[in-house]
């Protein structure tokens, strides 16, 4: 049987050190580490087996960055600029294998999102996703083949300090994660 614990922390310890800031440092990223990230994405759930997610990893810096960074809402350009790693999340909108609209791809994708963002904090790494971009216009401006659409966006990268931050954006940095109670989640 495969150990499926991790050493210095469980699975509820990742999720409630998980959180998305907006103050990144310009420490970079390792190639091994999105490789990880990645890694942890391929072996998340999905109907049928389809696993319809697709990324398109960027690097401050680089052609495909500068365009992802192009295509977010103004609010999230602020900050997201200074991150060193942005991850386009895709979906793949009908079943690989039939002619069928796959009906839980974004479902499907979010999960293995989810797993990226709980590798990111097992590596010492924080990510913020987004849905604060033009979806159309990444597509068009990556080359994004037909049959995908571009879901969310996720930010990687060192936890930094806010100082490059707005001072609007530094008070959201500071607030108390809050978390609904389970009787409120519950029908």
């Amino acid at each position: 049987m495969q150990d499926t614990a991790r050493e210095n922390f469980t699975l509820k310890e990742l999720m409630k050190k998980r959180w998305s800031p907006r103050g990144y440092s310009d420490e970079k990223v390792s190639d091994k580490q999105i490789t990880e990230l990645l890694e942890a994405a391929q072996w998340a759930p999905s109907a049928s087996n389809a696993q319809p997610w697709r990324f398109v990893v960027s690097r401050n810096g680089d052609e495909r960055f500068n365009k992802m960074i192009d295509s977010l809402s103004e609010w999230n350009q602020r900050w997201a600029k200074h991150v060193t790693v942005l991850i386009l999340n895709l979906a793949e909108k009908k079943f690989s294998f039939r002619d069928e609209i796959n009906p839980t791809a974004q479902y499907d994708l979010g999960q293995a999102v989810f797993a990226m963002a709980l590798k990111a904090v097992d590596l010492g790494l924080v990510a913020h996703q987004m849905s604060g971009f033009d979806h159309e216009k990444v597509l068009i401006d990556l080359n994004i083949p037909e049959g995908y659409e571009a879901v969310s966006m996720t930010a990687f990268g060192y936890l930094g300090d806010d100082s490059r931050l707005p001072e609007d954006l530094k008070k959201s940095e500071k607030r108390e994660r809050v978390r609904k109670p389970l009787d409120e989640l519950l029908f």
